[in-house]
């Protein structure tokens, strides 16, 4: 496929204009799943979500450290509880007008411009947490804000319980329930997003949009970039929003044009060789030759990545409902072979699954004997005490994989499949679905036996890792109203739930990698709910025209790049 016939057109700029900055880059197979913050899971999502809309606070991409976003100042009250934020003044809400080819400020029902407000940032909250709203990522403010759990769970129909509260235009308090110092992680993410109500419910003077408001021709943000276009299961541009103030940590884009295209690994790579593409991820079949080519080996960057590849397990599905069997599928994985010969870009094993670095994680050093490591002969005899007990043989278990989409996900899950059949006689078989449907059945009572998965960090500490994630209720282990299983490991050990309290709230820093080490041990060993295997490295391709940072949260902030147009 040649990109040019499937971007959109570009008018050609006249002699005295500057020629525009465009960036052309890939975001993964198949449709971004969203454009709404309350509604986003995962990376795709969230890099077009990190560019039009900014949260109280934000992650710095390269150290992890909080800084300020919409939030200019915040304070903290002496109880830890409360925290404060004001917000930068005289921000607007833009749109693309197509017809003028430009953007535009948003106005309200007066003509006046709509300027981002608290109550903009209050609405986005409340609306996560609604329950209508039915938002996977709920469970995060459920956790840590008052009154959000009885909000979220329609204990209380009365949203003014929760502890999230505009006291004037620029002045915004949350209230949590714990002083935790990963509080202030929690305000800044992009479920808490400011929101356009007027677009969303609608108001006097605009239709309401409800889930239609992200797409094309009706999108509104805030952000460095504003959405232009989207073409689902092909491409979305953004454009550069120039009423965007710009602040030391998030300054005013440089590059004008921005269009990622929806495409796998190996068509990408072969566009970027074809000069289409600026930037791109790396074909795990095209590594080797990668490092050895003088050109390309210049412009490959592997690094840290704050992020874990892992196998999830619904734990009550045939077979895989018993502990011996999943702790011996994940005995019988040798990690560092998958790493040496097939993903071949510097990956960890991962013998845990919360990522070392970040708060309160476990580090090899520290904890060498924690998790589950690569030992045949021990899977061998589980699975054959299990099977003893059953009077079954390894032929008569049906097992199946599900990944999403991509040929690298393919390789990987097929090399894990022989170690399954050399080691335990077990022929496990394979599939896989389109990323936005496989999101979808996993998250489902239907969430197949094992299923592959990944998680980045939306904060750097372990609470984002081992309760958010697997915890009961968690973004991995959802459940319905009613505290009842309703999708992906389905799986609830009480000594797990209640190490993973206990650590969300305790203050000295070694009890609670303590406390998060022995939540681990019963995640992936004990109980092996999932099956953790490696920790991720960044890799990717750049143009040597293109000026970026290199991030190690998973998202990249474009509005950093730049484009030296002598050099193209």
């Amino acid at each position: 496929m040649v990109l040019s016939a499937c971007q959109p057109a570009a008018s050609q700029p006249a002699a005295d204009e500057a020629q525009p900055k465009v960036l052309v880059g890939e975001i993964g197979p198949g449709d971004i799943p969203t454009l709404d913050p309350s509604l986003a899971t995962d990376n795709s999502s969230l890099q077009v979500i990190e560019e039009t809309f900014v949260g109280l606070t934000r992650m710095n991409e390269e150290t992890t450290e909080i800084v300020p976003g919409m939030a200019e100042s915040w304070t903290v009250s002496d109880d830890g509880l409360t925290y404060t934020f004001k917000l930068l003044p005289n921000v607007p809400w833009v749109k693309y007008d197509a017809i003028a080819d430009e953007v535009v400020q948003v106005t309200d029902c007066e003509g006046n411009p709509r300027m981002v407000t608290a109550k903009d940032y209050e609405y986005g909250f409340l609306r996560t947490i609604n329950p209508a709203t039915a938002s996977d990522y709920s469970y995060v403010f459920s956790f840590a804000i008052e009154g959000a759990a009885a909000y979220n769970n329609a204990e209380t129909d009365d949203p003014s319980t929760v502890g999230v509260k505009a006291i004037d235009d620029t002045t915004l308090e949350i209230t949590f329930t714990n002083p935790a110092a990963y509080n202030i992680n929690i305000a800044g993410m992009w479920i808490g997003s400011a929101l356009p109500s007027w677009l969303i419910d609608g108001d006097d003077c605009n239709e309401a949009r409800a889930e239609r408001w992200t797409e094309t021709g009706f999108f509104q943000g805030y952000g460095p970039y504003v959405m232009k276009e989207w073409i689902h299961d092909s491409y979305i541009t953004l454009i550069k929003n120039p009423f965007w103030p710009g602040t030391e940590e998030i300054p005013q884009a440089k590059i004008d044009l921005v269009t990622w295209h929806m495409l796998d690994q190996p068509p990408a790579f072969a566009e970027y060789e074809a000069g289409n593409m600026d930037y791109t991820r790396v074909p795990l079949a095209d590594m080797d030759r990668i490092k050895t080519d003088p050109t390309l080996s210049a412009e490959l960057v592997i690094a840290p990545q704050l992020s874990t590849y892992y196998y999830g397990f619904n734990t009550t599905a045939p077979f895989v409902d018993d502990a011996r069997v999943r702790r011996a599928l994940s005995m019988a994985i040798d990690r560092q072979a998958i790493i040496d010969n097939v993903t071949k870009q510097e990956q960890e094993p991962a013998h845990w699954f919360c990522r070392p670095g970040l708060v309160a994680c476990p580090t090899l050093d520290q904890y060498p004997d924690l998790g589950v490591k690569y030992d045949p002969e021990a899977a061998k005899a589980l699975l054959q005490e299990y099977l003893d007990e059953k009077g079954i043989t390894a032929a008569d278990m049906d097992i199946t994989l599900m990944f999403n989409t991509s040929a690298a996900h393919q390789r990987i899950a097929e090399s894990i499949q022989a170690m399954w059949k050399d080691v335990l006689g077990i022929d496990v078989k394979l599939t896989n679905q389109e990323w936005k449907v496989f999101l979808q059945t996993v998250k489902s009572l239907e969430t197949p036996q094992i299923y592959r998965s990944g998680w980045n960090l939306d904060y750097p500490d372990a609470n984002n890792f081992t309760r958010e994630v697997v915890a009961s209720g968690g973004n991995d282990n959802p459940t319905d109203t009613e505290g009842n299983p309703a999708g992906g490991l389905m799986w609830k050990n009480e000594k797990f739930e209640e190490l993973v309290r206990q650590a969300a709230i305790e203050t000295d820093p070694q009890k609670r990698i303590d406390l998060y080490a022995q939540a681990e041990q019963i995640l992936v060993y004990e109980d092996a709910a999932m099956i953790p295997i490696y920790w991720y490295t960044s890799v990717q391709l750049t143009k040597p025209y293109v000026q970026r940072t290199y991030s190690n949260t998973g998202t990249q902030h474009i509005e950093k790049w730049d484009i030296d147009l002598t050099k193209k």
